[in-house]
Order: structure tokens, then C-alpha cells, then sequence
């Protein structure tokens, strides 16, 4: 919903320069409204900010079934950032925790090889390794939140055609006319950031030859709580578990095949899918809308500049394999709050360039390992030759049979290895 200057929150103190009358003002402008912008307008009230959020769409828009079809796998450090803001509950009520991964090898219409590696959370703890949220119900949450949340103004749907940033505050042009001045501006505007063009940030990646199928599957038994990443040829085939007997298919196919799938009819898209599938849940069938993404990795060279700094797909896109994308984007989001709310307690300009860059140093590292990991794993397993597929199956079966280096990836797959923020460990700033 619109808002008017009146709805905007003053900034503290030591404002920028006085703006025009038309002007609307905050301490941190976060541009873009999907899951890590909703988190990221949060994180930064709950950390003492003043916050203007921007979005080219209308919040109950993003709530249709047909506007994402996505699921997504928070994982358990991600369910901490969320207790610490007070939203891990609305969330449970729509997810279904993940107890166990499995990863499997094979090759349609044959069962998978014996060789697999099977994670139970149990085995490191009683919580879950995450928890499977349709996007749709995570958006109404984090929304739903906003609108209680009184130093944050939605300002939707509006489209930000500019920005001018220097030592003195930073300020967007909006296109109906309108400016917002402040003091920080948080691009969370998706993978093709027209903020990080404007900012001459170079982005470096490549495209995959794949797509990504992501549809809804009803099964006649249950999951269990199961996430199985079945590796084919083409690329990894996840099956996530959401509530009753449904799952989330993320199903990655190459790309001239993808648009064949995609024109199927229901009847020839089921019989594909139970190809690859296999008969480990009983019949299964799709439901709901199809929705197909293409597939990239990126890393912006930078995560900030002159009060802007990236967060989420804006500094990095990753390959869907594992899950972890919106999980690192989260992590910018958790490492973004902590350090502004460090650097207000002593005084500082949120907009501070040693603020920005301590963000940036924390981040960056973390994200290129993760990009380099999740790129090397696509390669290595989306490939049928006979000698790579015995390699990585007898890895598989190798580390299924290693006790520590086991704990170490399920560690890995909950989000808590590394210097965490705290609100991934479920403090408050």
C-alpha cells in the first residue's frame, strides 16, 4: 500500500541535509520487497533503524499461488534468526520441519544406485536441519509483521529510477516523482540489481545450461519429513518435504529440454516426472502451477560503495543445488544488522564507510566459498560419464561410512559452522 511522507519515520539524529517538501526520509532504504528485503526491513528496525522499503510490486500480489510457485529450506541457523526477530512461529505453522537428507545418484527410469549418503538430524541434535515454507506463506508472514512493526514504511508499488549517494546522505528518485533520503540505501533488488549496475559494481558468472521445473507434487505416502537431492545426468533433482503427503520439486533439466517439459500436458509432464521421481513415496502426481527459472551464478565484486551496500541475490546467486541461497542471503542479512547496530551504540553514521566495509569483509568470503562449493558440485555430479559417476558414488558411500566428516556436513547443512551473527544463533542485537 502507498504510503504518504506523514506514514515515514524522521531520521535520528544527525540528519542530512533538509529535504524538498516532497521528500520522504529514513535512516536505511532498503529497495526490493522478496523474502531477504522483507527480512532485511525487519532485522534493521529490530537493530534501532528507521526503515523505508521499497517495491515495485503490491504486497497481496506476491501472495497469489501463481505469483511463486518456489518452497523454500530454511536451515536451522536461519530458524534461529528468525526466533530472534519473533517470527519462527508464524513460520512453523505453514512449514514442515526437514529430519533427514538423503543423497542419491542415478539416471531416469532406473532406481537409484545402492551407494547414498543419508543424514538424520537426530543424530546431532533434537532439532530439525531446517524447515520447507512456501514462499507465498512466508511472504504473508514477513508482511504481516511489517505492518506491526511501526518504523517501517511500505511504500508499494513504486520503482526506484535512481539514486545519488555522496559523504553527506544518499537519496532515491522514486517514478512517480517522489524522493526518499537516508542515510544507508540496502539493495535487496534480485540478481539483476539495477542498483548495483547504477553503482558501476561489476558482477562476475556465468550461465548454467539448465532450468529449473519447480512444481508441487501430492504423493500417496508420506515423506516423513525426507529431503532427497537425487543426482541425474542433467542436474540434481530435489524432492523437499512440505505439510501432508506434498513435496516441492525442484527438478533441473537441461536447457533446450526444459521448454518441451514445461509444453507438456498434465498427463505427459506426470509420467516424466515419475521417471525421476521413482516409487519410494507410492504414486505421485503434480499439483498446481509450473514455474520454470534459468540457472546462473554470480558474485558482485564488491558488496558496497558509498552508502549502498548488497545484500541477498544482489551481491550473489547461486546454483538451487542444497538449498542455500536464500540461507547465505539470510546471513548477509543477520551480519548487516549486527554490525549497524554495533556502530549506532558508539555514534556512528549507519552509512559509515568502515561499517560498510566490515559488512563486506565478513560476507564476502563466505559467499565465494559457498558459490565456488555449490558450482563444483553442480559439475561434478550433472555428468554421465561411467568413471565420474562410480567416483562420486563411491564418495557418497565413503562419507556415509565416516562418523565425524558425516557430523561435519550435517553441521554444514544446519547453517552452523563459521563465525555466525547473533541472531543465527538466536540472540537478539
Amino acid at each position: 500500500m502507498a504510503a504518504q511522507a506523514s506514514n515515514i519515520l524522521p531520521m535520528t539524529e544527525d540528519p542530512i541535509a533538509p529535504a524538498p517538501t516532497n521528500d520522504l526520509s529514513a535512516d536505511a532504504l532498503v529497495v526490493g520487497g522478496g523474502l531477504i528485503g522483507l527480512t532485511t526491513a525487519i532485522a534493521l528496525a529490530s537493530a534501532g533503524l528507521s526503515v523505508a522499503l521499497v517495491d515495485d510490486v503490491a504486497p497481496e500480489k506476491t501472495l497469489a499461488p501463481t505469483f511463486d510457485g518456489r518452497a523454500t529450506a530454511i536451515a536451522h541457523a536461519s530458524c534461529q534468526l528468525f526466533r530472534a526477530l519473533g517470527l519462527y512461529d508464524g513460520l512453523a505453522a505453514a512449514g514442515q520441519p526437514i529430519l533427514d537428507i538423503k543423497v542419491s545418484d542415478g539416471r531416469p527410469g532406473e532406481r537409484a544406485s545402492p551407494l547414498s549418503l543419508h543424514f538424520h538430524a537426530g543424530d546431532i541434535g533434537r532439532d530439525p536441519f531446517g524447515l520447507m515454507v512456501e514462499n507465498r506463506h512466508a511472504r504473508h508472514v514477513l508482511n504481516q509483521a511489517i505492518a506491526g512493526i511501526p518504523a517501517i514504511t511500505t511504500i508499494a508499488p513504486a520503482r526506484v529510477t535512481g539514486t545519488s549517494r555522496d559523504a553527506a546522505g544518499a537519496r532515491a528518485f522514486l517514478a512517480d516523482g517522489r524522493t526518499i533520503a537516508a542515510r544507508l540505501i540496502v539493495a535487496c533488488d534480485g540478481r539483476n540489481s539495477p542498483l548495483r549496475e547504477e553503482a558501476g559494481i561489476r558482477s562476475i558468472g556465468w550461465a548454467y545450461p539448465q532450468v529449473g521445473i519447480v512444481t508441487t507434487v501430492e504423493h500417496e505416502r508420506p515423506h516423513l519429513g525426507l529431503a532427497h537431492e537425487h543426482f541425474l545426468p542433467a542436474g540434481p533433482f530435489a524432492i523437499l518435504p512440505l505439510t501432508g503427503n506434498r513435496s516441492s520439486l525442484v527438478w533441473t533439466e537441461a536447457s533446450d529440454l526444459a521448454p518441451l517439459m514445461m509444453q507438456m500436458d498434465k498427463q505427459g509432464f506426470d509420467a516424466e516426472l515419475r521417471r525421476r521421481f521413482g516409487d519410494h513415496f507410492g504414486d505421485v502426481r503434480s499439483v498446481g502451477p509450473r514455474f520454470s527459472y534459468p540457472l546462473a551464478f554470480h558474485i558482485a565484486a564488491h558488496f558496497a560503495d558509498t552508502r549502498l551496500v548488497l545484500v541477498g541475490d544482489a551481491a550473489h546467486g547461486l546454483h538451487p543445488i542444497a538449498g542455500q541461497g536464500l540461507n547465505l542471503g539470510l546471513r548477509d542479512v543477520a551480519a548487516l544488522a549486527e554490525v549497524l547496530a554495533e556502530g549506532m551504540r558508539i555514534g556512528l553514521d549507519p552509512g559509515d564507510g568502515e561499517l560498510l566495509a566490515r559488512y563486506e569483509r565478513w560476507r564476502r568470503l563466505d559467499s565465494v566459498v559457498m558459490g565456488t562449493v555449490m558450482d563444483g558440485l553442480n559439475r561434478l555430479f550433472s555428468t554421465d560419464l561411467a568413471p565420474v559417476r562410480l567416483a562420486r558414488d563411491l564418495g557418497l558411500a565413503a562419507v556415509e561410512r565416516m562418523p565425524g566428516l558425516k557430523r561435519f556436513f550435517m553441521h554444514h547443512a544446519r547453517g552452523t559452522v563459521g563465525k555466525l551473527p547473533r541472531l543465527l544463533e538466536g540472540r537478539p542485537l
